[in-house]
């Protein structure tokens, strides 16, 4: 069975014509476009003043950019795609079997139907989540259950890809730093030893495509966010006041900066506003990796990004606040950093 007859298998029996009314999205978030963004595709072996010039414009003006060159071995991006794509293969009663209860951030979903019950996105994910210095027995339980026999390579394959990842980010830090005129090595060692989540979606063919959403409007509550995705394409940015779509680019990943950076930056640099939609005709794949800093780390800029002229944009608060926030109180959307600083301001004591 393939993961389109898998996906609809379980949403047509399952799910009434008023469940499936759950899938259509508000029209004025899913307005279609066909411009193309026209990012910057940035070779990280290229001179560094140059490679911060492009970065800084690129995060200026809607925080996205691709990179060549990236020094991710693409023979384990490819072999960590062929066990996404095994994943979501499998039947919806063993995918069920690793489902995600609440509160983790290991194991698979269906549309987030277990979270919301409105604007389902059209899709299948997993997710993992890989922390500093630390065992997770509950990833031993998910890659077992999982993956079966082979779980204990599969599960190396994961950790390898999430360090290569980690690795890459550490350097986009690095460049970050650069193109804003702080400490090259002062948000590089800020996420030192912060965590890897990974999130793998699946999504299917619909035949009602220009209905529903893959993923709905939002910014990455997290730093830093790499996207590698097929060649199917379906990824769109917000600027200019339209969507315009992302064209996936052969061996190019994909990187846009969430809210935890913005604020980092005393919102400098933009939080990527972006989408995903679906296609009538093919499937697609994407496998993105989040840089999120270790949980009870305060976020604030550096001293030399305020002044007078430029004031601080928001509050002091932990990254661990912030995700509880997103996990228990909010859906995230485009202005999850704006209600979270209402929110907190809320309730501070008086």
């Amino acid at each position: 069975m393939d993961s389109n007859t898998a996906f609809d298998s379980f949403v047509y029996p399952n799910f009434s014509k008023l469940d499936l009314e759950k899938f259509i999205w508000p029209k004025q978030e899913n307005h279609s476009s066909n411009e193309e963004l026209n990012e910057p595709l940035i070779d990280l072996e290229g001179g560094a003043a140059a490679t911060a010039d492009l970065v800084r414009s690129a995060c200026l003006r809607h925080g996205l950019f691709q990179v060549i060159n990236h020094g991710v071995d693409l023979n384990l991006i490819n072999s960590v795609n062929d066990h996404v794509n095994f994943f979501f293969n499998l039947p919806i009663d063993a995918k069920m079997r690793v489902h995600r209860l609440p509160g983790s951030f290991w194991g698979y979903s269906f549309a987030h139907a277990d979270r919301f019950s409105l604007n389902l996105p059209w899709k299948e994910i997993f997710s993992c989540i890989f922390r500093q210095d630390a065992s997770d027995s509950e990833g031993g339980l998910f890659f077992e259950s999982a993956f079966g026999h082979e779980f204990q390579k599969i599960r190396l394959d994961f950790e390898k890809y999430c360090d290569a990842m980690k690795k890459l980010s550490l350097s986009i830090m690095e460049i970050l730093g650069m193109s804003l005129g702080v400490d090259k090595v002062y948000y590089k060692d800020f996420f030192e030893d912060g965590s890897s989540l990974l999130r793998c979606n699946f999504y299917p063919r619909c035949e009602e495509a220009a209905q529903t959403l893959g993923t709905g409007p939002h910014c990455d509550p997290t730093a830093l966010t790499i996207l590698y995705q097929d060649q199917v394409g379906g990824l769109q940015v917000f600027v200019d006041d339209r969507w315009k779509s992302v064209t996936p680019r052969p061996g190019a990943l994909v990187v846009n900066l969430g809210d935890t950076f913005s604020a980092l930056s005393n919102g400098v640099y933009k939080s990527c506003p972006h989408r995903a939609v679906v296609n009538k005709s093919m499937e697609r794949v994407s496998m993105v990796y989040f840089l999120c800093p270790a949980e009870e780390k305060v976020i604030k800029p550096p001293t030399n990004l305020v002044s007078s002229e430029r004031l601080r944009q928001y509050p002091d608060f932990k990254w661990l606040d912030f995700l509880n926030f997103t996990q228990k109180h909010y859906r995230v959307d485009v202005a999850t950093l704006q209600n979270f600083t209402k929110w907190l301001i809320s309730h501070q004591p008086t």
